[in-house]
């Protein structure tokens, strides 16, 4: 899915769009109606809703709120993120601002907390996984986030995110208590784990190592079948003091199973170690994109 909607802007914008009508329907279904506050620019904004509505009728709108607060990070993007990382993000924020408009406040959970913050969660984890994929941010902590991990590139933005949010639902305790920022924290833990299981996932690929005598006619068959790369790399049997050529291979989840039955039908003895990838970057896998 992730190489087609590469392949045009069309389907690049779909995603941003898909992604922020669900995080705008966690917002306006979930946590507005029940004052969860979980983290994020819509967190301050459902503060700033109920703070104003003392003297605005309704409160300030959390999509007004929304635009607002997202300039000042908006020229960070600009300095550490550059032109086009800005461009996606203005239409991520903008479309973000219209789903948060457009989609009516109602409480679909019937003011059941657990189920808040677990369905939140999902919507919103999914949404914000959806809008990552683009390498484009909604603003907000989540923009703040993309421009911390330009520094700080071994911490995933989902993580980051975690931590900057978790501080927001804490403050969110001094607005509407403890029970509900408690609930809010359950929500930004599940959204954290969707999103970076979407970011992830689509990254995820198989290594494996093959040990044969016969490794010239698997690494032959590995290359016609599955159309991957086979590369040999030298090593010795300790026990019988030879040398061999230990195969190396990165392939799909599906076709490490194509591979491992290739290398058993040509050798039942070859010893095959299997083992996880958590990204892939090169010819056949994800394009690297700066």
């Amino acid at each position: 899915m992730e190489k087609i909607f590469k392949k045009t802007n069309a389907g690049h914008y779909l995603l941003i769009i898909a992604g922020t009508l669900l995080m705008a329907a966690s917002v306006n279904l979930v946590y507005d109606p029940l004052e969860m506050v979980t983290g994020g620019v819509t967190g301050l904004a459902i503060v700033i809703k109920k703070v104003t509505s003392i003297w605005i009728k309704g409160g300030i709108p959390i999509w007004l709120t929304n635009i607002l607060l997202n300039i000042p990070l908006f020229l960070a993007a600009w300095l550490v993120r550059g032109k086009a990382f800005l461009k996606n993000t203005f239409f991520a924020t903008v479309s973000l601002s219209i789903a948060l408009y457009i989609i009516p406040t109602y409480d679909i959970v019937y003011n059941d907390y657990l189920l808040a913050a677990v369905f939140g969660g999902v919507l919103g984890g999914a949404g914000l996984g959806l809008v990552f994929m683009t390498l484009s941010s909604t603003g907000g902590t989540d923009l703040l986030a993309m421009v911390v991990h330009k520094f700080k590139p071994y911490y995933t933005v989902p993580q980051i995110l975690t931590v900057i949010d978790g501080l927001i639902v804490l403050a969110g305790v001094i607005s509407f208590g403890l029970t509900k920022a408690l609930y809010a924290i359950i929500a930004v833990y599940i959204t954290a784990k969707i999103s970076d299981s979407i970011l992830e996932g689509l990254k995820f690929a198989k290594m494996a190592y093959v040990i044969s005598d016969y490794y010239d006619d698997i690494a032959k068959q590995v290359m016609k079948e599955l159309d991957r790369g086979v590369t040999g790399v030298s090593a010795t049997g300790m026990y019988s003091n030879k040398d061999k050529k230990m195969l190396f291979c990165v392939v799909s989840k599906k076709e490490i199973v194509t591979l491992t039955d290739i290398a058993v039908s040509i050798d039942p003895k070859a010893f095959i170690i299997v083992s996880d990838v958590r990204e892939v970057t090169g010819e056949g896998f994800r394009e690297y994109r700066q």
